[in-house]
């Protein structure tokens, strides 16, 4: 259940930590976040260590659909009504300059980069673009209304935005990783203000940032509180159309299409993590009907972080926690999401001035109704009988028979059949495996 992106390169070698170091920055988490975040301190003369748990890429990164755009399902008009234009326009803005600087980084990195058309489209309800269009009319984004598609359905439209991206991830990052510190196999068992120790060392810096796709510090920032993990799952088409765009549904529920040189990428099936989805096979059962002559090349999963208002958590970790940042919750947008941190974070590392940073601040109100929801999903979880209880925060886990994994859904922690944990926030494996 490799993605194509893992079949087609090779990600380098690091050692493991062997002693104890200093930094200037330390940060936690090897996936696309840490990464660009590493890079661009590095590039500002700042002395940055990244350690990672096990190989980096090696989790959420390396399975993304790589859609480079600021074009985030219906995210402008709900922002706009939620918080104001100021905020959906520091969104917007944050977002423009992470397609800017891949475009730019990209021209030096043979990635595979295509500048591509983006669609939001709706199956039925075409008043919710229209409402979208018009807040992104407003923000200053230009795009236009589409009403036919090439899909294999029929739609109520789509908003349409010229010169978007897409590439390939993991060549993008294997150019960007070199000359950096990173040391793998190093997983931060404790943390002690300024200290990470590790398991055969520790590493002292001046400011930490925690790039682990979920916070792993419980009694800071409330981050089992403020997100939930969401599974959606992709298939690989030989033999299908060229879709000639990156295509979304604006339901979460929905179906995404793209090209990857000659395959077709579908992906859909989703569910919170924990719960039931259709998975693989309500995809192969659709991809069967619409293209019949298309044979199936691969398949894998992603799983991502969702915030309480479809905002990423960027910035200090929480108010009591000087020096120690986040970059969490990118709601499946884990591109452009994650260029943008590395933009915000390294502002405030530095101690500038970040035009987004306060759209971004983990910090921000969490009265939301999702916050409800995650409360009840995480208190009656708790109350039910399981024979796996995730190290977590002890929820009940439930078996994944399409994945042969136990899963939480309370948090999204995942651990192999035979214990091994595979996704956090559960910082070990499972007792009594």
């Amino acid at each position: 259940m490799d993605s194509i992106w893992t079949e087609t390169s090779e990600m380098p070698h690091f050692d493991s930590l062997k002693g104890h170091i200093k930094a200037d920055v330390l940060i936690i988490g090897g996936g696309i976040a840490g990464l660009l975040t590493a890079s661009r301190l590095a590039g500002q003369g700042v002395k940055c260590v990244l350690a990672e748990r096990e190989r980096i890429c090696g989790g959420i990164t390396k399975n993304t659909t790589a859609k480079i755009t600021v074009q985030h399902g219906l995210i402008y008009h709900s922002l706009t009504v939620r918080y104001g234009p100021e905020t959906a326009r520091m969104y917007l803005d944050a977002n423009r300059w992470a397609l800017e600087e891949y475009r730019r980084m990209c021209r030096e990195i043979p990635c595979d980069f295509e500048e591509k058309d983006s669609f939001v489209y709706s199956v039925k309800d075409r008043k919710k673009l229209e409402k979208e269009l018009a807040a992104m009319e407003r923000l200053g984004c230009h795009g236009e209304f589409a009403d036919e598609l090439p899909l294999p359905f029929s739609t109520a439209g789509a908003i349409r935005l010229e010169k978007q991206a897409q590439f390939h991830p993991l060549k993008f990052l294997s150019a960007v990783v070199k000359n950096l510190e990173i040391y793998e196999n190093t997983p931060v068992r404790e943390m002690e203000k300024q200290k990470a120790v590790t398991e055969n060392g520790s590493i002292t810096a001046d400011k930490i940032i925690a790039a682990t796709h979920f916070p792993f510090l419980n009694k800071h920032g409330s981050y089992f509180l403020k997100l939930y993990q969401h599974r959606s799952y992709v298939i690989a088409l030989e033999g299908g159309p060229d879709v000639e765009g990156m295509y979304v549904d604006e339901d979460k529920k929905g179906l995404s299409f793209r090209n990857a040189g000659n395959l077709l990428l579908l992906g859909g099936g989703g569910c919170r993590t924990g719960k039931k989805g259709g998975g693989w096979c309500e995809l192969e059962r659709q991809a069967s009907v619409w293209y019949p002559q298309a044979r199936l090349h691969g398949r894998w999963a992603a799983q991502d972080c969702m915030s309480l208002d479809k905002v990423p958590y960027i910035g200090q970790y929480s108010r009591n926690t000087p020096g120690f940042y986040v970059a969490s919750g990118f709601n499946k947008w884990g591109m452009t999401s994650a260029m943008a941190a590395s933009g915000i974070l390294t502002d405030l590392v530095l101690g500038k001035e970040n035009p987004w940073a306060a759209a971004f601040s983990p910090s921000r109100t969490m009265l939301h109704l999702q916050l409800a929801v995650n409360g009840l999903e995480a208190a009656a979880n708790l109350l039910t009988i399981s024979p796996k209880r995730c190290p977590h925060l002890g929820c009940a886990l439930k078996w994944n028979p399409m994945e042969h994994s136990w899963d939480c859904p309370c948090h999204g922690s995942r651990f192999r059949e035979d214990g091994k944990l595979l996704d956090n926030p559960a910082q070990g494996d499972l007792k009594g495996r």
